[in-house]
């Protein structure tokens, strides 16, 4: 006998962790990836224009907004039997230690297979100003257990 996988009506919502980046963890970050760029680690260097921009401090790695729309998805899939299978990102401006960001996905589509109901959603990550740092689509499976 099949089960059903569990449904999610379109606009259906799914809030994350919200996430406030310190000094100490993105060196953290800079140590575990390997990526020593002096945008994460040196404020005199951060002081700098950059073309038409100015950070004006150090800056998290953009791959934190991976890491708290991922923990978002699989803090919601798993427990359902679901699992995380796609996902795009775009960085839309810089999150500096201070900053408290917060993952949130809508479900914009789901398909059934013979086997398992696909959901798309579209991701974003706000700052506490509400400001829009990243942004992407997510796939995720929810496999049919037979």
């Amino acid at each position: 006998m099949t089960q059903a996988a569990p449904r999610f009506d379109t606009g259906h919502r799914i809030t994350g962790t919200p996430c406030s980046p310190t000094r100490e963890s993105i060196r953290a970050f800079c140590e575990a990836s390997l990526d020593f760029n002096p945008l994460h680690l040196d404020d005199e260097y951060m002081k700098g224009s950059f073309g038409k921009t100015r950070f004006d401090g150090i800056i998290m790695h953009g791959m934190n907004n991976f890491g708290v729309i991922t923990k978002m998805l699989t803090d919601w899939v798993y427990p359902l039997g679901g699992m995380q299978k796609r996902l795009e990102t775009r960085w839309k401006q810089p999150v500096k230690p201070g900053d408290t960001i917060t993952p949130t996905a809508v479900v914009t589509a789901s398909r059934d297979t013979q086997s398992s109901r696909w959901v798309m959603l579209d991701v974003q990550v706000r700052n506490q100003r509400e400001e829009v740092v990243a942004t992407g689509e997510a796939m995720v499976e929810f496999p049919l257990a037979a």
